[in-house]
């Protein structure tokens, strides 16, 4: 099975890759992970890469589908795959046909995580982690039991992302928005789109993502 998985960073991709990585053997497949690994590598394809980050360009759509095609030839025909932060434009989603197509695969899933802005955005600024185990909390939901102590390992030192203020949760939607209105009516046009509650707890998004692949 080849899924997409949808969803504004923060809404849940990453959580629900590893839960279905974990329970069903799929493999996940996120670009920014695989370029970084590609160059660490040296592949032809890491190499092209390597030289368009130090121009201080971005990656082209052909750089990305050749190191997918690289990743999609390494695993069994049989391994069910998550593609994350792929395909973002209409180029691509058609790029991803032709990789999925030259490997006798098809994509069977899109699958988008809804979030409410304004939810999600206290859901992002309010997050903090400790600074030695990096046990997560937040202000709101999850307060350490007791105040200014670690509940995992006692640490005292505490974090938080730089970039998990309002001003840049409501930029990275805007974008999310703007990259993705292309490639859904493409999705949409042959039925294969679902939409989840991403605002849902954790469990309950797993049970309706796992309800969606079984139908």
């Amino acid at each position: 099975m080849n899924i997409i998985l949808l969803g504004p960073p923060g809404a849940g991709k990453g959580t629900q890759a590893q839960t279905l990585v974990a329970e069903r053997g799929m493999v996940q497949l996120s670009t920014g992970d695989m370029l970084r690994a590609a160059v660490k590598a040296g592949t032809p394809i890491g190499l092209k890469a390597k030289a368009v980050m130090e121009a201080g360009e971005l990656v082209s759509d052909e750089i990305v589908s050749g190191i997918i095609g690289e990743a999609l030839d390494a695993l069994a025909a049989d391994t069910g795959v998550i593609f994350d932060g792929y395909p973002r434009t209409a180029p691509q989603a058609h790029s991803l046909d032709t990789l999925l197509a030259d490997r006798g695969r098809q994509l069977d899933h899109v699958i988008e995580l809804e979030v409410d802005e304004d939810a999600l955005v206290d859901r992002i600024t309010g997050r903090f982690t400790c600074a030695s185990c990096g046990e997560g909390y937040h202000d709101r939901y999850k307060q350490p039991k007791v105040a200014g102590t670690c509940d995992k390992c006692g640490g005292t030192e505490f974090k938080r992302r730089p970039d998990d203020n309002e001003e840049t949760v409501r930029t990275r939607m805007a974008e999310y928005r703007a990259k993705t209105a292309p490639i859904l009516p493409i999705y949409e046009a042959r039925g294969i789109v679902s939409r989840v509650d991403g605002m849902a707890d954790i469990a309950v998004v797993s049970k309706a993502v796992a309800a969606i692949l079984d139908a």
